[in-house]
């Protein structure tokens, strides 16, 4: 599995979030990537948090592994060749700058396709091509804001916010991933390439309605938009008496359990939460209940009570704790890398197992340039060509 996309070759001009996370995800499954990097280096080595370097932030080492660097300057007339070469030697190119600078720049989805009809080309971005929006700048703030999702913290607590991670990149990157795959499945068996527009804001929409469209899915609508359960302000972790815990009850049987083992077995006879139909129309009056603190006994104490009934419940961890949590120690998710420019980091495995096995952790990501005069010998040029491409600037090197 882990080299199904062994010698599929992929040309990454990518940058930030999205993209990055696209193709990290098809190098977790063999494919060679060659990511171009322009001079000013990809936003995200700076822009994801600080680093002892201020080069590689925390964010762009997990989301650019196994991926080898070029740094080119595609606005330098003498960088063309070297693009053309990489176009060349590319069976997949996935990009996420806007089309029109693609197309100036000649690496646009619409020039090679023309040229290249069995090549797959992949472009996401903010808005789609089409439509008033089509052509936007977009980042994921805005896009959480555009979908609905700070919306729906509107709806549950009186005023919007911001998941405070980059959901839509990771949620659009992954379904891009996805597709890619899919078209080399179509390129493999068929012999032709696949033009692909990934809009991640039809994307989210979708991502979130297939969820809160809920009752106004029917016509006449049956109810209010969202999904109520989710929507209550009780639904969140449980204050206990030393921290907080997180359960889930959705069965009738698990609600039985759940009420016996919080002394509240006076409501095992309320008909009012005796079904999971019944708890559907008295939400609010449930969640209340289940959502009252617990803070006569601590969370261990709470997940021993819980996890014998057969309740799902883990403790509410914080990052911090996250990175301490017995489980995630002993299947050994962190393990420790030297990077040759930030020195001791943390490296986080593949989770995906495959007969036993996971996936090859891949090489570091890569200082800017790192590969840079590998990879233009790689494509055919000579020593002293590539010399000359250095000297004009059209390819920049890392300086070891």
């Amino acid at each position: 599995m882990f080299e199904s996309l062994k010698n599929i070759k992929i040309l990454d001009l990518t940058s930030v979030v999205v993209g990055p996370l696209a193709t990290w995800r098809l190098s977790q499954y063999g494919a060679d990537i060659i990511k171009v990097e322009p001079p000013s280096g990809d936003l995200m080595r700076g822009l994801g948090g600080v680093s002892p370097s201020g080069e590689h932030s925390g964010t762009y080492l997990h989301l650019n592994r196994g991926k080898k660097n070029i740094c080119l300057d595609l606005k330098n007339p003498h960088a063309q060749s070297i693009s053309d070469k990489l176009i060349e030697w590319a069976d997949v190119i996935i990009a996420n700058m806007r089309p029109d600078a693609l197309e100036r720049l000649g690496i646009g989805p619409e020039t090679i396709q023309k040229k290249y009809p069995k090549k797959i080309y992949c472009l996401i971005t903010g808005y789609g091509t089409e439509g008033p929006y089509a052509g936007l700048p977009t980042y994921d703030s805005v896009l959480q804001g555009a979908s609905g999702i700070a919306g729906l913290f509107q709806l549950r607590d009186g005023a919007p916010s911001y998941v405070p991670m980059l959901i839509c990149d990771h949620v659009v990157g992954e379904i891009t991933a996805g597709a890619v795959m899919s078209a080399i499945i179509n390129l493999l068996k068929h012999e032709k390439g696949t033009y692909i527009e990934v809009p991640m804001f039809e994307t989210m929409a979708t991502f979130v309605l297939q969820e809160h469209l809920a009752q106004k899915s029917f016509e006449p609508a049956v109810g209010p938009v969202g999904d109520l359960r989710l929507l209550s302000p009780h639904n969140k972790p449980v204050k206990t008496k030393d921290g907080y815990i997180s359960f889930t009850i959705n069965t009738d049987p698990q609600v039985t359990a759940f009420l016996k083992a919080t002394d509240r077995s006076q409501l095992l006879e309320d008909e009012r939460f005796k079904t999971v139909a019944n708890r559907s129309i008295y939400v609010k009056e449930w969640f209340e209940i289940r959502g009252a603190a617990l803070e006569n006994k601590s969370t261990e104490e709470w997940l021993i009570i819980l996890r014998a009934v057969d309740i799902p419940a883990m403790p509410c961890h914080s990052i911090d704790t996250l990175l301490n949590d017995p489980h995630l120690n002993n299947v050994q998710l962190f393990k420790k890398e030297q990077h040759p420019v930030e020195g001791n980091t943390i490296m986080i495995r593949s989770t995906i197992k495959s007969n036993g096995n996971y996936a090859d952790s891949n090489t570091f990501a890569q200082p800017k340039g790192y590969n840079t005069i590998t990879i233009l010998k790689d494509l055919g040029f000579s020593d002293q060509e590539v010399e000359n491409i250095l000297i004009s600037k059209a390819a920049i090197t890392y300086d070891k």
